[in-house]
């Protein structure tokens, strides 16, 4: 099913994974996950119901309130996080390979996702360690505590582009915090969050603590984010839904984080150091092909610094080698499928209509090994009108806009002039100039002369319409616990307020 690979990696159990055990779908349907750089059949999945939603809710519901995992000490259920990571470290290779095939990504990326991952673990194995709760200054007759549990039953909805790194940031915090979970992978690439339920379950988690369900949005995500037995819903993913799933919890008065993407600034000044702007201005793009919440696709240039930046940029887009993710030589895979390449042409098409001029790409890969992928070439686009829809819109694939800017009002300006705001960078010499620029800019993070790096020890979320919550960090973290004030009344007596007559 995997011929055009040189190798296949053992593939996860087709199962759904409901209080433990892997299981079909009660209506016995079935999906298949394709590889995007061949349009090749990967694996054959069961379709999960409603009914089978339920049973995985109930499941993490009956462990929750039943089971050891919520009340196991802070120390086993960091040495589980680390017994994770150690699996994952063990594995790396064969989930790099997964996550390949199924996203299209290069072994190169896949292999540095997995690296990342193991370090999501036992940062919150570290983190759960060292969490303490507070005492609180009152009157002597009394101790105040605030202390931190865990939060309940967390429904997760993960993207296509980051399928197990998306996971691992919520997974790890919430089973640090005590919580058990569903699980619902995007349907176009389940397969690692499949293998990591595995892992999961051979690290020690007691049944019904982890849970994973198959399908598609409108109906299995539907049916799991509205269940009344769910306390938290975390979702990453596009707006338009995460506007939905936001309404669905306000209805059932649940805890919700979002994280929706944004169209990020990459803001380049003329005293730049000009070899690695022009060099992150494509890694900004072009890696995981534009694939990415952060990804830098709208480029904004110090007008005297533009036609020469430009003119670079195009020099080495045009040497970005297309190929199946898994050969060395490739740099960029394809699109996830036909549907979003579709969608991706239409913004190229849209941005020319609106007055903007195609410098490279737009068309697909002319390699006839690739036919049969979802590839798109390195595109760039400039003169792009910065009051037009793709100024303003994600596009989520390989094309890189070009605007000019007069001085730094005017970049900061255009920059936050979107209805998102989770990432942007600012590229200069002159450091108080790019700080003080990026205290004014309305994003999630702000990266100065570098792009696209994060820290589990750091935050992430963004401003406006990019989300609600924060993922990483120690935030990450309390985003699956509640907090609970303990009062220790010490001197206690009655309070002496009523049925005495009135003779007070």
């Amino acid at each position: 099913m995997i011929e055009s690979a040189p190798a296949a990696p053992r593939l996860p159990k087709p199962g759904l994974l409901i209080g433990g055990e892997h299981r079909g779908g009660a209506r016995g349907e079935t999906r298949s996950t394709v590889n995007p750089a061949t349009g090749e059949a990967i694996l054959e999945l069961p379709e999960a119901t409603g009914e089978d939603v339920q049973k995985a809710v109930s499941a993490a519901r009956r462990a929750f309130d039943t089971g050891p995992w919520p009340r196991l000490g802070a120390r086993e259920r960091s040495r589980l996080l680390n017994g994770v990571a150690d699996l994952i470290e063990r594995d790396q290779e064969e989930l790099a390979w997964l996550e390949t095939l199924d996203t299209g990504k290069t072994l190169v990326e896949s292999r540095d996702d997995m690296a990342q991952i193991a370090w999501v673990f036992r940062y919150y194995a570290a983190l759960i360690l060292s969490q303490t709760g507070s005492v609180n200054a009152v009157p002597a007759d009394a101790l105040s505590l605030t202390l931190h549990e865990p939060l309940g039953v967390v429904a997760m909805v993960t993207p296509w582009n980051y399928p197990l790194l998306q996971a691992s940031w919520k997974i790890a915090p919430a089973l640090a915090a005590g919580c058990t979970f569903v699980i619902k992978p995007s349907e176009l690439t389940p397969l690692t969050t499949l293998r990591l339920g595995e892992l999961l379950g051979e690290a020690g988690t007691p049944p019904g603590v982890v849970n994973v369900v198959l399908g598609a949005g409108e109906t299995v995500g539907k049916a799991l984010v509205e269940s009344p037995q769910i306390d938290m819903i975390s979702f990453t993913g596009g707006i338009a839904t995460g506007r939905t799933i936001g309404q669905a919890a306000a209805a059932g008065a649940k805890r919700v984080a979002l994280e929706l993407g944004g169209k990020n600034p990459n803001i380049v000044f003329a005293d730049a150091d000009f070899d690695a702007a022009a060099d992150h201005a494509l890694n900004a793009v072009f890696f995981h092909a534009g694939q990415i919440c952060s990804a830098g696709s709208r480029l904004l240039v110090e007008s005297s610094l533009h036609d020469r930046l430009v003119e670079a940029v195009l020099e080495r887009a045009r040497d970005i080698r297309l190929g199946f993710g898994w050969e060395e030589a490739t740099e960029m895979g394809p699109l996830i499928s036909a549907e979003h390449r579709d969608k991706v042409e239409s913004y190229v098409r849209l941005a020319q209509e609106e007055g903007a001029s195609l410098k490279l790409g737009g068309d697909r890969a002319g390699d006839p090994r690739l036919a049969n992928g979802f590839f798109l070439e390195p595109t760039v686009l400039t003169g792009l009108p910065s009051s037009g829809r793709v100024a303003h819109e994600e596009i989520f694939g390989p094309v890189l806009t070009v605007e000019r800017f007069a001085d730094a009002d005017e970049a900061l300006a255009k920059a936050n002039d979107t209805p998102t705001g989770l990432a942007a960078a600012v590229w200069t010499r002159d450091t108080p100039k790019g700080v003080h620029l990026a205290q004014k800019l309305r994003f999630g993070t702000v990266w100065l002369n570098d792009f696209h790096p994060y820290y589990p020890e750091a935050s992430w979320g963004g401003y406006k319409e990019s989300g609600v919550g924060r993922e990483l960090g120690p935030t990450g973290l309390r985003e699956y616990q509640e907090e609970k004030h303990l009062y220790l009344n010490l001197d206690v007596k009655p309070a002496g307020w009523f049925g005495r007559g009135g003779s007070r």
